[in-house]
């Protein structure tokens, strides 16, 4: 009985610690993906909390917004879709910000609930990109955000009603908008691919109801893998619209 309690505890403190936020990996992707920067700069970025992370800014001569770009689950700023777009904005007259949001482990199941444990230093991150930015003179300021980055978002805007982006871009967010969506007076264009996860297409009529505008991205996955200048078009559209 006693090696049988003393085996679960094991177990468990093992599986806390897998879902426990992975800062060592940060560092590690850090120093796997700056050296190889074709576009823009690493910038050290600090959360009102004293926490570091990584940011990517390419600022534009004349920038029509600056843009806060946040990925998806569990992977980084330089990653497929989001690095993709950072540079396919910033030739598109924008000045774009990238940033490392917070992650577990690399083995750590796609359903783990420890992801939800991550959004309140998401939060911050997002807040510390829109004062840097500030600091930088930069006056329209945009949040695009991808998958879990964009459910981070909806509770970033959520917590933060006095948040000074001007528009918001939430491409495939995997359920239906919170409070942070539907209390905001912010534009929110919500995309997603015609080829999407289930998930993300079944609450689609949900969101609809939300967004200032919805789109449907044509032979689009959920990374829009070959689609992301489509992508890119589609966001600058819809912000000379609406980012004022």
């Amino acid at each position: 009985m006693v090696r049988h309690a003393i085996a679960i505890l094991v177990l468990l403190v093992a599986s806390a610690g897998a879902r426990a936020q992975d800062y060592a990996r940060e560092k590690r992707i850090e120093a796997e993906i700056v050296p190889g920067l074709m576009v823009g700069d690493a910038v050290k970025m600090r959360t009102a909390g004293g926490r570091e992370f990584l940011g990517i800014l390419a600022k534009a001569e004349k920038p029509k917004a600056a843009i806060v770009l946040v990925h998806g689950r569990n992977v980084h700023p330089e990653h497929e879709l989001v690095g993709a777009l950072r540079m396919k904005l910033h030739e598109l007259g924008y000045t774009t910000l990238a940033i490392q949001m917070p992650i577990l482990a690399a083995e750590t199941p796609h359903e783990d609930p420890g992801y939800r444990a991550l959004f309140p230093e998401a939060g911050e991150r997002i807040a510390a990109a829109q004062a840097f930015l500030r600091a930088s003179g930069e006056k329209r300021l945009v949040l695009v955000s991808h998958s879990l980055g964009a459910a981070m978002a909806d509770m970033y805007f959520a917590n933060h009603v006095d948040s000074q982006f001007s528009a918001w871009v939430s491409m495939g967010i995997t359920s239906g908008y919170g409070a942070g969506a539907k209390n905001a007076s912010r534009p929110l264009l919500d995309i997603q691919g015609d080829a999407d996860f289930p998930e993300v297409l079944k609450a689609a009529p949900v969101r609809r109801g939300v967004a200032t505008r919805q789109v449907v991205i044509p032979n689009a996955n959920h990374m829009y893998t070959g689609r992301e200048g489509d992508v890119a078009n589609t966001i600058a559209a819809w912000l000379a619209e609406v980012a004022r």
